[in-house]
């Protein structure tokens, strides 16, 4: 059994991977801290767990994290960079579900999140966890940094395009919107539900943090320079992420033969479903699941395409993308424990 802690188990994400990893088969929840419910049973926070997990919160410092064999980190930016190397010299293999080791360069990442990077020299080995993109490497991993929700629709959409060389890097859109949980689990006046229920607005115009994340990940497909336009919006729902990628095209290619190109890039990939040429996914066909559905489009008359891209923001979005990478680090199938099928209605 592999021994899990889970540091920041009372957000989102956290509660997230409690749902996930309390009914993987070859799983033993160790240790779940929160400084502030030190002592508290975690069912009596969350009572969807009540016979599934009977651990208490526990304050990091009394958590015995280095005797688990996988710590996932579902904290704010800048927790698992603190606490990470310690772990990794201790044979502690580390998930990180914010942003500290996303980034290659240490500048971007300080210009963007706005604190020092602590630990610099982790950047580098930190492995990118797209499992469709970097499967090989995530599995001799010690370190992943578990990618963004948003980067994850416009990678996998704008991937095979840009494999083939039929697009224009240099123009890509990006037209993103997500549920409310994915400004996690806060009080903050913009996600209260009198201010974010009937209504519906972009923010980040400007410039979001996930832009140059996306742009340095596409960017090791193409010899091309990327420019990436991304403006995110938040819808009135709960869960749920809809990304409507653009892309121009630089050479003929017939529908089927860019259907078929998706098609054969993902075949493998249990959790990407290709839907039909001209589809339109529904972010409520991934709820609760770790499945990404995406269809294709050609706008009549036009040299662009358009791919619609869903997913769950917590799940393929967030833990259990981070469950599918702890799978192929331990060498497990990439599949265990992530085969919900989405809940409807």
């Amino acid at each position: 059994m592999i021994k899990v802690g889970i540091v920041g188990g009372t957000g989102y994400t956290g509660v997230e991977l409690l749902r996930l990893l309390a009914v993987h088969p070859d799983v033993q929840l160790t240790a779940i801290t929160s400084r502030k419910e030190d002592g508290m049973p975690v069912a009596d926070m969350f009572p969807s767990l009540r016979g599934r997990v009977d651990l208490a919160f526990s304050s990091p410092d009394k958590a015995d994290l280095k005797s688990c064999d996988v710590v996932f980190f579902a904290t704010p930016h800048g927790v698992a960079m603190a606490q990470a190397p310690e772990l990794l010299a201790a044979g502690v293999k580390v998930i990180d579900l914010a942003a500290d080791f996303r980034l290659k360069d240490r500048a971007t990442f300080e210009k963007w999140y706005k604190i020092e990077h602590t630990a610099p020299e982790l950047i580098e080995e930190a492995v990118y966890g797209l499992p469709e993109l970097n499967r090989d490497d995530i599995k001799g991993a010690r370190l992943v940094a578990n990618p963004g929700c948003y980067p994850t629709t416009m990678q996998l959409g704008f991937y095979p395009l840009l494999k083939a060389g039929i697009i224009d890097a240099g123009s890509l859109i990006a037209d993103c919107k997500s549920g409310v949980s994915g400004a996690g689990r806060k009080a903050e006046i913009g996600t209260l539900f009198s201010e974010s229920s009937d209504n519906f607005k972009a923010y980040g115009v400007h410039g979001h943090r996930h832009t140059p994340e996306t742009s340095a990940q596409l960017a090791r497909f193409t010899e091309q320079k990327v420019g990436l336009i991304f403006t995110p919006h938040l819808v009135p729902m709960i869960r749920g992420m809809h990304a409507t990628l653009y892309a121009r095209l630089t050479k003929e290619i017939d529908n089927a033969a860019l259907q078929a190109l998706f098609e054969e890039q993902y075949k493998d990939s249990e959790f990407v479903d290709v839907m039909p040429f001209g589809a339109h996914p529904e972010t409520r066909s991934t709820r609760g699941s770790n499945m990404l559905r995406l269809a294709l489009h050609r706008p009549e008359g036009s040299n662009m395409v358009v791919i619609l891209v869903v997913q769950d923001n917590l799940v393929k979005g967030a833990s259990g993308q981070a469950v599918q990478c702890m799978n192929l680090m331990f060498g497990l199938e990439e599949s265990t424990g992530l085969k919900q099928i989405a809940l409807l209605p």
